[in-house]
């Protein structure tokens, strides 16, 4: 198995930052635009999409800036990460996903996380 990378990708978003973290890092709010269904117990949150489940453990968080989750089938040092930032000048909402994936799956997986945000924006209408 190739070794998996970290990339970034990054968003503009029109919403607080504590709206957007509700999103992020709740069940109620992951299950609006990340999975089908959302379940958390203990730190270990259970994604369900089209009947198949995973598992993944909050690792960190930090009210309205970041959450950390690590799938339980993935080696210890990788991660997805969704992180809250304020824009210098212009005081926007960012949000930058941090993920890993084999180099030649990174364009597959951003097209993917481009389709989630994509609902997550219609979903906080922004």
């Amino acid at each position: 198995m190739a070794k998996k990378i970290n990339y970034t990708l990054e968003y503009q978003v029109r919403c607080s930052p504590g709206i957007l973290y509700e999103f992020l890092a709740t069940p109620a709010g992951l299950q609006e635009w990340f999975a089908d269904k959302v379940d958390a117990r203990d730190h270990i949150f259970s994604f369900t999409w089209n009947g198949a489940e995973e598992k993944a453990e909050l690792v960190d968080q930090n009210q309205d800036e970041y959450v950390r989750f690590r799938w339980l089938a993935a080696p210890q040092d990788e991660y997805f990460e969704f992180r809250i930032q304020r824009g210098e000048v212009t005081n926007e909402t960012v949000l930058l996903v941090n993920d890993f994936a084999e180099k030649k799956e990174v364009a597959d997986q951003s097209q993917l996380w481009n389709a989630q945000v994509k609902d997550l924006m219609h979903r906080i209408g922004s």
